[in-house]
C-alpha cells in the first residue's frame, strides 16, 4: 500500500514537473508569423521576391537574403549587366530598416508581406512579396513611439553606431529610413531601433521633425536636388533605396522624402497625381512611357528637370543618369506627364 502510494505521488510529481517544463519552453519558443500579424523590418534593406522567383535564388544573392545583408557586396555580384538583368520578374521590391509590414503567408523560412507605405492596386495592406523571416523582427518595440518624433535618412546612406562617440559602426542604412529619435546631443543624435536596442547617427544625415505634419512640402528645387544625390548609382530592379533603384523605386522614394506617397509602381503613378499637359511640363514633373509609341501599357517613369532634360533610373546596364526627353527610344514612347508636387 505504501509502495503504490509512493508511486501515486512519484507519478504526480513527475507529471507536474513535465507541464512546467512544456509550459516553459512553450513560453520560450519564437511567436509564430501568423497571417494579419505585423512585424518589423530588421536589416538595413530586406529585398521582396516573387513567389517563383523565390525558389530561383543564386549563390550571389546569399547577401540580400542574410541578417545582417550587405548590399553593397550584392550588387558587387552583379557587375555584369546580364547577371543584374536575371533579377527582372523575379523581384517584387523592397523596404528600408524599420519599416512596418503586414504577414499574409507563412511557407517554411519565407513569409509572404504586405509593406506597409508602398501603394499598390495589387493589395489594400501595401506592395506584396516574399522574404526570409530572419529579416524580420515580431519586437513590437517601434510601437511605442508613434506619436514621438523621428528622424529621416536624407543622405544616399548613413551610418548607425553603438555609442555617442560614433566610434564603432552598426549598420549602414539607407536614404529614407525613419527611426524615432530619443535624444539629441550636439550633432549626435540617438534614436530607436526595431530590435537592437538604441543606436546613434550623425545629425547631419537626418532630417529630424515632430510629426509626419512637419515635414516640409517638396518645392520643385527641394525634388530636383535630391534626385540628383543619386546620380551615379547602380540600377536595380524593385530598387526603393540608396543601395539602389529602379525607374519607379526612384520617383517614389524622391516623393516620399517629402511625406508625398505615390503608388509604387509606374502604371499606377501615371494615373494619380495632376495630369500635366506636354507643353506645361514644369521641373519635378514625372514623364510616363509606355509601349506601342506610347498607347500601351507604361513601363517606365523619370523626373523632368528642365531644359529639355530629365532624371531617371534607366536600366540593368547603367547607373542613375540625366538625359534629353528627345532622346532616341524615350520620345517616341512618351505617354504623358503627372504632378505631385504643390504649386
Amino acid at each position: 500500500m505504501k509502495k503504490t502510494k509512493r508511486w501515486v505521488l512519484g507519478f504526480i510529481a513527475a507529471t507536474l514537473l513535465l507541464t512546467t517544463l512544456a509550459f516553459q519552453v512553450s513560453a520560450k519558443a519564437p511567436e509564430s508569423f501568423k497571417p494579419g500579424k505585423t512585424a518589423y523590418v530588421d536589416v538595413s534593406v530586406s529585398t521582396q521576391w516573387t513567389t517563383n522567383g523565390r525558389h530561383l535564388v543564386r549563390d550571389i544573392d546569399a547577401p540580400s537574403l542574410s541578417n545582417p545583408v550587405d548590399p553593397w557586396q550584392w550588387s558587387a555580384n552583379m557587375e555584369d549587366s546580364e547577371v543584374r538583368r536575371w533579377l527582372t520578374g523575379k523581384l517584387e521590391t523592397q523596404a528600408v530598416y524599420g519599416t512596418k509590414v503586414t504577414i499574409l503567408q507563412e511557407d517554411g523560412d519565407w513569409v509572404q508581406v504586405a509593406i506597409d507605405g508602398q501603394p499598390t492596386p495589387r493589395n489594400p495592406l501595401g506592395y506584396p512579396g516574399w522574404m526570409p523571416k530572419e529579416q524580420l523582427t515580431l519586437e513590437k518595440r517601434l510601437d511605442n513611439f508613434t506619436n514621438s518624433p523621428f528622424m529621416m535618412v536624407t543622405s544616399p546612406t548613413a551610418w548607425l553606431y553603438d555609442g555617442k562617440e560614433l566610434k564603432n559602426s552598426f549598420m549602414e542604412i539607407s536614404f529614407n529610413t525613419r527611426l524615432p529619435v530619443l535624444k539629441e546631443y550636439g550633432d549626435v543624435v540617438m534614436v530607436a531601433t526595431p530590435n537592437d536596442g538604441n543606436k546613434f547617427m550623425k545629425k547631419e544625415d537626418v532630417a529630424i521633425y515632430q510629426s509626419e505634419a512637419d515635414i516640409p512640402k517638396a518645392t520643385q528645387e527641394d525634388l530636383l536636388e535630391t534626385a540628383k544625390k543619386f546620380l551615379g548609382l547602380r540600377y536595380l530592379w524593385a530598387g526603393v533605396s540608396g543601395f539602389g533603384f529602379d525607374c519607379s523605386g526612384f520617383t517614389y522614394s524622391i516623393h516620399k522624402a517629402f511625406g508625398i506617397t505615390l503608388p509604387r509602381d509606374s502604371s499606377p503613378q501615371s494615373q494619380n497625381g495632376k495630369e500635366v499637359n506636354k507643353d506645361e511640363i514644369q521641373p519635378g514633373d514625372l514623364l510616363f512611357f509606355a509601349s506601342n509609341n506610347g498607347s500601351g501599357s507604361v513601363h517606365h517613369v523619370s523626373m523632368y528637370i528642365g531644359d529639355g532634360l530629365m532624371i531617371h533610373a534607366p536600366n540593368a546596364s547603367k547607373n542613375v543618369e540625366i538625359i534629353p526627353l528627345n532622346t532616341p527610344g524615350y520620345i517616341e514612347e512618351f505617354s504623358g506627364a503627372r504632378r505631385y508636387w504643390e504649386e
